[in-house]
């Protein structure tokens, strides 16, 4: 095949002109710092991360859920420091595979896009199911939305249309999401504020509690366990931010501006977040029965029944009701939109560094996007719903539970990632030392130890969520350990396949290797 562009064109567009940043052929330019910071905030999808992960949390450390929400913010922030100091240095988007490759080498590199490629399918099953489930409540279709074949037929039409929006363009996705973002963070605020006017007011219902600084005292917490297994909870809320940092070569002013958006997005999520927990601790309070956080029965989606009880049935709070199951709808939607996003900007960057076979590197000619890696992540992740919802309820919530050990990883690697890259650097400045080197790398190290303890101490136990496999060796296993695990360890199977035949990667004439990961200072 030629080596021109012009020559490379098909029915399905272009290669990658080049494999560099910005020389891949995407439409740069297409976002400001706005778009960027709204991607970066939808991708967490705020409104069904709160409403399928607060009462979690509650139940884990019960009135000390706001300050929990708020420790969990720190790791998040010590790794956009990371995403900030290399999309700074190299503004490449597939970020971790790209970064990671260039710090400790090729094979280093493609687990880490594997870490991002499987935590998003696999979070997609998740985010389809609940878009699916909500859009039928949003109709009153009760019926339906407790059936499993309608809510996975409803889910599959949300991947395809996301699918397509993202194909289309990034600029039409990018508008999509600045309209839902300021739709769910009004909710959300309209939600709090009148939660906690009516916790005060002399109508209070008998749940209400009145906010005490008690509440963001970590040192009231059970044990050192539930600390950690409630923070590890809240870090998955915060899951999402560095999708900023994916599309940086279709930001304008590349260098800078997703790095700032990265930062901003996990500033603004601690804010949303801990308004909300603690607005709706002090309204509901944390009970087990009624609109308790910690009922069981809520457990899944605390904010529909809050919202009943809060905006009321009749008149105006039917309507704010209903706007609120409209905006966790949303949210699914659109984080299921910004999850395509960076899986196939991850996807499309390991294939212009010849890391996984070329067919990944197309371009659209007319809406220069990536066309393979785009279609294949909504391909993949329909196939992997689809098939854990026919294999088991179960298995499909333990793959979804096991998310957080892929975030866990390419999270952690990236934070190490920026302290081996800028490694002679880091005397020249305090500053350099401070935000390219101890504030990463601890970040790193936060994240590493949760990655153990749950991967070998809380998912490993047999009576963990809801499976359990009986392995050599180790015995009965808990299935989320089995799942998170096995599906790295497949990544590391499919690395040494792809090295086998494509030889090594990220050694390429066309592919510029940063001074920061060479020799010379």
């Amino acid at each position: 095949m030629s080596n021109t562009p012009g020559d490379r064109a098909t029915s399905t567009g272009m290669l990658a002109p080049g494999s560099g940043a910005g020389e891949k052929g995407l439409k740069t330019g297409a976002l400001g710092l706005f778009s960027s910071v709204a991607i970066g905030l939808a991708s967490t999808a705020p409104a069904y991360s709160l409403a399928a992960t607060l009462g979690l949390i509650v139940v884990g450390v019960g009135l000390q859920a706001p300050i929990i929400t708020i420790l969990a913010f720190i790791p998040m922030l010590l790794i956009a420091f990371a995403y900030k100091e290399l999309n700074a240095a190299d503004p490449d988007c597939g970020t971790t595979f790209t970064w990671a490759a260039r710090a400790f080498g090729p094979r280093t590199g493609w687990m880490g896009g594997w870490g991002i490629v499987i935590a998003d399918v696999i979070v997609m099953a998740n985010l389809a199911q609940i878009a699916g489930i909500y859009g039928f409540r949003l109709l009153g279709l009760d019926s339906l939305a407790g059936n499993k074949t309608w809510t996975t037929i409803a889910g599959v039409v949300w991947i395809i249309v996301m699918t397509a929006i993202c194909y289309v363009g990034i600029e039409i996705s990018a508008a999509l999401q600045r309209w839902l973002l300021c739709v769910e963070v009004a909710m959300l605020l309209l939600l709090s504020i009148t939660a906690l006017v009516k916790a005060y007011g002399s109508s209070a219902p008998a749940t209400a509690i009145r906010v005490s600084w008690s509440w963001f005292n970590p040192l009231n917490v059970a044990s050192a366990s539930a600390l950690t297994s409630g923070i590890l909870a809240a870090v998955f809320i915060y899951w999402g931010w560095d999708t900023a940092v994916s599309v940086n070569e279709e930001t304008a002013d590349s260098a800078r501006t997703p790095g700032r958006a990265a930062v901003i997005s996990t500033v603004l999520l601690l804010i949303i977040y801990a308004l909300v927990s603690t607005s709706a601790q002090a309204f509901a309070g944390v009970g087990t029965t009624g609109i308790g956080l910690a009922n069981p029965d809520n457990s899944g989606d605390v904010l529909s029944g809050l919202g009943n009880a809060v905006f009321g049935s009749q008149g105006l709070g039917w309507f704010l009701t209903k706007l609120l199951i409209f905006m966790v709808l949303t949210s699914s939607a659109a984080s299921t939109q910004t999850t395509i996003l960076p899986t196939a900007r991850t996807t499309f960057s390991m294939a212009a560094h010849k890391a996984i076979p070329e067919q990944f590197a197309r371009v659209h000619r007319r809406f220069l996007t990536p066309t393979w890696s785009t279609v294949v992540m909504g391909v993949a992740s329909i196939a992997f719903y689809v098939l854990l919802t026919l294999i088991s309820s179960n298995v499909l919530a333990d793959s979804i539970a096991s998310v957080g050990l892929g975030i866990a990883f390419y999270y952690g690697l990236t934070g190490f990632a920026c302290v081996w890259y800028f490694r002679r650097q880091l005397t020249r400045s305090f500053r350099d030392f401070m935000i390219k080197g101890l504030l990463p790398g601890l970040g790193g190290l936060i994240l590493l130890y949760f990655f153990c303890y749950a991967a070998f101490d809380v998912y490993a136990k047999p009576d963990y969520g809801t499976t359990s496999i009986n392995l050599p060796v180790f015995g009965e296993t808990g299935g989320v350990t089995v799942i998170g695990i096995g599906a790295l360890l497949l990544g590391v199977v499919l690395m040494l396949v792809q090295w086998a035949v494509q030889g090594s990667w990220f050694r390429h004439p066309d592919v510029p290797v940063s001074a920061a990961a060479r020799d010379e200072p």
